[in-house]
């Protein structure tokens, strides 16, 4: 039974999916800690945008957001071929292993530091190695719960929306349900994270003007990104094979396959 289990092609590429998926957003969380600046990557100057009153606002953002964006790909491939409860099982297994990393995180930083470690990367200009690990896994709680939240509630959103439009359209525009799921989810993951991580120490303006220019960005990206979806469509059904893979789309539909 369990070399039949191994050697099924949908189930090998659903535990690939969900390995990807969970390794991506586990990475995407860790490397949070580090802001950005996007227009410096281009060689150009900080832009200066004033939004709801706010002056100076750049596009400085969080390293997370290199890996967020193919997180909702991957939604929309396991959404495509498995359906919604699929990607709400690897969605709730993504926080999961999140709360348990930051868990470990927090008792490697209460672990007593060796002596000769703690200024062990002088010469790399760290003057005390246990401060610098404690700054760059020891995000605050806020941060830490708001980032979870906000991906949980965005992948809800984003599989109800996709699967809504695919029982509109069928096997039809899957860049319309891809992409139009990952606008709106992505919408509500900007301001969501924010509320929930400065609530209360920003003003409603600020938050409103931050998350406008976060969205900006994974707007883009996501209209960018549409045509992966069809890219690795191709191969995906040719791994495994049509009939399968046109019978998979109906059941992820809720249909039977005729």
């Amino acid at each position: 039974m369990i070399q039949a289990i191994l050697k099924d092609r949908p189930t090998k590429l659903f535990l690939g999916f969900a390995a990807f998926f969970c390794c991506n957003a586990l990475i995407a969380e860790s490397i949070g800690t580090k802001l950005f600046s996007l227009e410096q990557v281009f060689g150009a100057q900080p832009v200066n945008f004033t939004l709801f009153g706010q002056s100076g606002l750049a596009f400085t953002l969080t390293c997370g957001v290199l890996l967020w964006p193919l997180e909702f790909v991957m939604t929309d491939i396991v959404n495509e071929y498995y359906g919604p409860k699929a990607v709400r099982r690897i969605s709730f297994t993504a926080v999961i292993l999140i709360s348990y990393a930051f868990l470990i995180y927090y008792l490697a930083i209460a672990l007593p530091p060796a002596g000769f470690w703690i200024t062990s990367g002088r010469e790399q200009g760290i003057s005390n190695m246990q401060t610098a690990f404690d700054a760059i896994f020891g995000q605050s709680n806020r941060i830490i719960i708001g980032s979870i939240v906000a991906f949980l509630v965005s992948q809800i959103i984003d599989v109800t929306v996709f699967h809504w439009i695919k029982k509109k359209t069928g096997d039809k525009h899957l860049w319309l349900r891809a992409t139009g799921s990952t606008l709106i989810s992505q919408l509500w993951d900007s301001y969501i994270v924010l509320f929930i991580a400065f609530g209360g120490k920003f003003s409603w303006q600020q938050i409103l003007a931050i998350g406008m220019m976060n969205y900006t960005y994974k707007f883009a990206i996501a209209i960018i990104l549409t045509p992966l979806i069809y890219f690795v469509e191709k191969p995906i059904e040719k791994y495994l094979g049509h009939d399968t893979a046109f019978k998979m789309k109906r059941a992820a539909m809720g249909l039977e396959a005729e």
